[in-house]
């Protein structure tokens, strides 16, 4: 049986179990279903699907990869995660229970007004579909050179079956299906890169104490790096830009926190919370070992570390000395990844957009908002194709950088609007505050490139942080001539 044949038939069982799940999910949903699950959602299924949630397409090609140049420095980062979980959990999950939020952009408007809501609402919409599309590019990268271009089907084909797909499984469940698709996506993860990591071991030779010698005197192994403040794998860099990159990337991100806001009340979105942070350490960490084993493994066979580091996972799961299992592995994982985050991500850009942005949930005819979420939703799914393509021809960079560096552009605003709201009681021009965020990343880009010129500074992911800061001092600004605060709603 050819490879093609294996890869499209691992596919389809995997796609049918979805639609089975989705349907059984579904059923009897509603607009309610489909944007808050009905908050009924047990904590422990969610913590167990939010874990999986932040593994995408991206972490599971792109993580093994980043060994060969960054080590285990990842880990200093996903770190700064668990903190930023905690601070998610006690700060903003209490204060978006409390205000009974659909969406939870809906804050700013409560806050500041139309403005600034319905800027929060775009760079959710430019963020998510960015980040989104880049994580699936990966995905169909891979399937283009396993299954497409052996066949000689073009790119674009690709792309417009794998996004039909989804949206076919996520059209009616909404969050709900999200969540019960994310249980099973985060089993499949973490199954596939345990039995990964002992089938390489087993090829290598390797017990457990020998692969865990292995793993620990082979250079990438390092976890820890304090030496040179200048690099982007400085420690304090990576663990600061961790706990702000996952308050605004979980926190102040409709998907991710739609899923949250899922749970009965805001005692069990907490447990979620701090449970699934520490459960995405330990997935990333065999993430990391399973790297090592691969470059120990390419290093026996005498196979030259590939160009692109993303392409190391699917190199080795191919390679003609692994069994068979091995590549049905990488694909089930990998699928299982993709297709699930892509479902949520296209879930939580119906909700913000038909929310947020038309307000189409402000009408009484049920009917008329279910229309409008569909015709979002297939819009959605042709936008998020289109910047799949685009990003094919443009890309030349690891992807999990690229989603990182995006974020740091796009979340920083939404991170800076929340900030200030939530830790100030002053006002501002509500109608400037768009300008605000527009300048912000524009500036943040210019203090990079300043940084790096004069002082070989590299700013990491902590361009974040630069940019929220930016965002808050032009917030303060636009504060500065009202005479009288606005009474608002208590945090």
């Amino acid at each position: 049986m050819s490879q093609p044949v294996i890869i499209i038939l691992t596919i389809a069982a995997y796609f049918l179990l979805l639609l089975a799940i989705s349907w059984i999910a579904s059923r009897g949903s509603d607009n309610t279903t489909f944007f808050t699950g009905n908050r009924r959602t047990p904590w422990p299924l969610v913590a167990f699907a939010t874990a999986g949630a932040a593994i995408s397409g991206v972490t599971f090609i792109s993580v093994p990869g980043m060994v060969v140049g960054k080590g285990y420095a990842y880990l200093q980062m996903v770190l700064g995660f668990i903190v930023g979980y905690i601070l998610i959990a006690y700060v903003l999950v209490p204060l978006f229970y409390r205000r009974n939020l659909i969406s939870i952009y809906g804050y700013l408007e409560q806050r500041f007004g139309r403005s600034t809501y319905r800027a929060g609402a775009w760079f959710f919409f430019i963020s998510k579909m960015l980040g989104a599309a880049v994580r699936f590019f990966v995905v169909c990268a891979v399937l283009q050179l396993l299954v497409f271009h052996p066949l000689n089907i073009p790119f674009e084909f690709n792309v417009i079956v794998t996004i039909a797909l989804i949206w076919l499984y996520t059209m009616q469940g909404g969050v709900k299906t999200v969540i019960w698709t994310d249980t099973l996506k985060s089993f499949c993860l973490i199954m596939s890169v345990i039995l990964c990591i002992y089938f390489v071991a087993t090829n290598l030779g390797f017990g457990f104490s020998d692969m865990a010698s292995a793993i620990a005197d082979h250079p990438t192994s390092r976890i820890f790096f304090f030496d040179n403040p200048k690099e982007g794998t400085y420690f304090w860099k990576q663990f600061l830009a961790g706990v702000f990159m996952a308050i605004a990337t979980t926190g102040l991100d409709q998907d991710m926190m739609q899923r949250n806001l899922a749970c009965r009340d805001a005692k069990q979105s907490r447990k979620n919370m701090i449970v699934s942070g520490i459960t995405q350490f330990f997935v990333i960490a065999l993430f990391l070992l399973l790297g090592t084993l691969m470059l120990i493994f390419i290093d026996r066979q005498g196979i030259d570390v590939p160009e692109k580091t993303d392409d190391l996972f699917g190199l080795v799961a191919f390679h003609s000395s692994m069994p068979l299992v091995v590549g049905v592995l990488f694909i089930l994982g990998l699928v299982a990844a993709a297709y699930s985050a892509a479902g949520s991500a296209l879930t939580s850009l119906t909700t913000s957009f038909t929310v947020d942005i038309l307000q189409a949930h402000k009408s009484d005819d049920e009917r008329r908002v279910t229309r409008t979420r569909r015709a979002v939703h297939i819009v959605m799914s042709a936008i998020m194709g289109l910047v799949i393509v685009i990003f094919y021809y443009i890309s030349n960079q690891d992807a999990i950088s690229a989603v990182y560096t995006l974020a740091s552009y796009t979340y920083g605003p939404i991170l800076g609007l929340f900030v200030y709201g939530m830790f100030t009681r002053r006002p501002v021009r509500d109608r400037l505050v768009p300008l605000v965020c527009v300048i912000a990343p524009a500036l943040s880009w210019c203090v990079q490139w300043l940084l790096m010129h004069f002082f070989q500074y590299q700013t990491s992911f902590e361009l974040l942080i630069i940019n929220a800061l930016i965002t808050i001092a032009g917030l303060h600004l636009l504060s500065l001539h009202h005479q009288q605060p606005r009474v608002s709603q208590s945090n």
